[in-house]
């Protein structure tokens, strides 16, 4: 029995349609968090707070943001002979990325004047539980089977 796929099929990774979910309904609650959060901190710290919120929305959304982007962009490798290794790569790269920013970010911001530290930290963990929440109901709600990318290996023709 022959393959029925052409050799020229498609080898984009089934979990590619799960993580541009996850980023879509990411950034739309990432939205809801921003405008929640502005609004409490403008009323409970002023202007120094409405700052403080966008800085940590925008903190908790830009590190959700790489971690499912560097995956989507090592799944382009997927079919090639160093997948695995362009793939892990990237995404410690991203990892690596995302610490290096944060230890940054927190070092020029440590004593901000112009931010409410309590403020931005609520706003960033809100930002994170928001991304975790969304993770968790796209992939549950996804259907991929176990095995989806696995190639069988090709029956022996009967010659």
């Amino acid at each position: 029995m022959s393959d029925p796929r052409p050799e020229s099929a498609d080898r984009t990774p089934s979990s590619n349609p799960v993580l541009r979910r996850a980023l879509g309904w990411g950034a739309a609650l990432a939205g809801v968090v921003l405008v929640v959060s502005a609004v409490l901190g403008l009323v409970f710290a002023g202007g120094e707070g409405l700052v403080s919120a966008l800085v940590g929305t925008l903190m908790a959304v830009v590190f959700m943001g790489i971690t499912a982007a560097s995956i989507l962009f090592a799944n382009r490798f997927a079919g090639s002979d160093l997948f695995v290794g362009a793939f892990f790569g990237i995404v410690l790269g991203g990892w690596l990325l995302k610490f290096i920013v944060f230890i940054v970010l927190v070092v020029l911001l440590r004593d901000a004047a112009w931010l409410n530290p309590t403020v931005l930290f609520l706003s960033l963990v809100a930002g994170v539980i928001a991304s975790l929440v969304v993770d968790v109901l796209v992939v549950a709600k996804s259907r991929i089977p176990y095995a989806s990318d696995v190639e069988l290996p090709k029956a022996p023709t009967d010659e």
